[in-house]
This record gives structure tokens, C-alpha cells and sequence, in this order.
């Protein structure tokens, strides 16, 4: 017959396992995700072990511990208008909840004017929909935080960079200012990286590639709007470092 201690301890040790459980369980549940819209400098890539260009976002789990999730939902060709047109957003927001982040960064294929899928007035639709990203994401408790568009490598034939997105990165800036957003100004950041590689140097951080020079092309590749690997991981850093400055409520993620 067994005691009445060993059947008293039993009951213990389970009540200790479902409560366990049940700890393991919230845990998981609140778990918050990192969430990332945007565009092809952003997104993930196909092929990540043979492909040279990688997205900014691809790499950024490396900076982070496991104790947050990064969800990048960034995919290549995307404007803030498309984004939203094709029900991307509404599947995130649907899934958004408490401790959540949604770091948000558009402009590049906005300004296709000649696309009108795709195009958005800087002063009107760009703004608005970044507007439209910040609220819906603080409605469910989520932290939304504004990122400018990354610089392109147009240099002059002076040497001097010359930039490409006109007024966009300014309203990111105006939406952030009136609405207490947190503003991450990667073009800014990017531009002191690309000038600090160099005219020649600064190919590295792209997709710089003769003919028969990267199996993974068959021609020539000179894109100086992509990243490379090593692009990629270099603006990845910028993008931490601005983010323990002025998201705290990260740093406790970040590796």
C-alpha cells in the first residue's frame, strides 16, 4: 500500500509540472515579434546560401537574442501603396498584439511615378499611409517605429553622392515628428556609409559583378540600389545601434 506522504509528494510534483507548464505556456504566448515592411533593400532573399544580394532585414536576427521573434515581412517591389493594396498589411495587423514592434520603411518604389500600382504622392498617399501604419499599430499596443529609405550609390562624376529620393525621407521625418514616432534615418546613416567606402569601395556594399565573375549571374551585374552580403550586415549595424538609442524598451534583445 503506498503512504499517504508519497501520494501527498506526487501530487506535488504534478501540481509543480502543470504550473510549470502553464508558466512555459504564457511565456511563449507573449512572446513579442518584430515585425518589418517594406521593400526588396529590406526584404529576405531567395537562395540566401548561393545568392549574393541580401536585404538588410535577412540579417538582422544576428544582432538579436531568441527571446524576441523577427517577422520580416518585406518583399521586393512593395510601396506603401502596394503594401496595403495586396492585403500585406492586413495580415499583420489581424496578428499584431501588446509588445509588438513594427518597423516600417518605404519610399524607394513609391516614387515610380510612371507605375501608378505603386506610386504615391510624398505629401498625400506616401504620407498617409505611413500615418495610417502608425496608428493601426498602436491600436493594438504594438510600437511602431520609422525608418527612411537607404541611399542609393549614385555618385557624380566628381565623387560627390547625389541623392535620389527627393522629399520622401523628409516626410517619414514630418509623420515621426508629429506623431511621436521613433525615427531610424537610414538615409542619413547610409550616406555616411557609402561615402566613407568610397567611390570604389562602396561597390562592395552592392551588386558589383563582371561576366563569369558570381555563378549566381550569367551577365554582368551593376546594381547600385541592392545589397550584398556584406551591405546588408553594415546597415544592419546602423540600424541597431540607432535603435539602443532610441527604442529602449529593445535593448533588452539586442545582442
Amino acid at each position: 500500500m503506498v503512504s499517504k506522504s508519497v501520494i501527498k509528494m506526487k501530487n506535488i510534483i504534478k501540481i509543480k509540472f502543470v504550473i510549470l507548464l502553464l508558466v512555459t505556456s504564457s511565456c511563449m504566448a507573449q512572446q513579442s515579434t518584430i515585425y518589418m515592411i517594406g521593400d526588396s533593400t529590406m526584404a529576405n532573399k531567395k537562395n540566401p546560401e548561393t545568392n549574393p544580394e541580401h536585404g538588410w532585414g535577412q540579417v538582422l536576427p544576428e544582432f538579436f537574442n531568441k527571446q524576441i521573434k523577427i517577422d520580416n515581412r518585406a518583399v521586393n517591389g512593395r510601396s506603401s501603396r502596394s503594401f496595403i493594396v495586396e492585403k500585406r498589411w492586413d495580415s499583420i495587423y489581424n496578428t499584431l498584439k501588446k509588445g509588438d514592434y513594427v518597423f516600417i520603411q518605404f519610399g524607394h518604389n513609391d516614387q515610380k511615378i510612371n507605375d501608378p500600382k505603386r506610386y504615391a504622392n510624398p505629401h498625400t498617399a506616401y504620407r498617409n499611409n505611413l500615418v495610417r501604419f502608425v496608428l493601426e499599430t498602436r491600436e493594438k499596443g504594438a510600437t511602431p517605429i520609422l525608418f527612411s529609405s537607404i541611399v542609393r550609390r549614385n555618385f557624380n562624376e566628381e565623387g560627390t553622392l547625389v541623392d535620389t529620393h527627393g522629399e520622401y525621407p523628409l516626410e517619414v521625418r514630418l509623420v515621426a515628428n508629429e506623431y511621436q514616432v521613433s525615427f531610424i534615418d537610414l538615409q542619413y546613416q547610409t550616406e555616411l556609409l557609402e561615402e566613407t567606402y568610397g567611390v570604389e569601395n562602396s561597390k562592395k556594399l552592392h551588386l558589383h559583378f563582371e561576366s563569369g565573375e558570381n555563378p549566381y549571374y550569367k551577365e554582368a551585374k551593376h546594381d547600385d540600389t541592392h545589397l550584398s552580403r556584406l551591405g546588408a550586415t553594415e546597415i544592419s549595424k546602423l540600424a541597431v545601434s540607432q535603435l539602443k538609442k532610441q527604442v529602449p524598451s529593445l535593448i533588452k534583445f539586442i545582442l
